[in-house]
């Protein structure tokens, strides 16, 4: 059940990427979810219903621009102290893809 709703929160992302963190947060116990987890969980799931209609919307427009970010930290994340790299990139004003990655220790991708 858990891993269920963790990958219906990862697609639920593409649209409302206000959620990204969390999601990418308790999918890293996706192995050995324990009952906090699930509770995080219900609180996104929460958090989602009382804000419907607030996700992305994409749509057409006269500007066809092509925008990416990019972001770096060195062991920014207090929980596990590993380096965090990500981007993102839209085209016009739609969020059309984004990715974040953790490096282990040897500076090796996780994930």
């Amino acid at each position: 059940m858990y891993r269920r709703l963790v990958e219906k929160l990862i697609y639920l992302v593409h649209t409302r990427p206000n959620i990204a963190h969390s999601v990418s947060v308790i999918n890293q116990f996706m192995h050995e979810p324990k009952e906090s987890h699930l509770q995080a969980i219900y609180r996104i799931l929460h958090y989602l219903k009382g804000n419907l209609g607030k996700g992305i919307l994409f749509k057409r427009n006269g500007r066809l621009s092509l925008e990416a970010y990019t972001n770096a930290d060195y062991a920014g994340f207090l929980v596990d102290r590993r380096s965090r790299s990500g981007y993102c990139t839209s085209l016009g004003r739609n969020l059309v893809i984004w990715r974040s990655k953790k490096r282990d220790y040897g500076g090796k991708v996780i994930g």
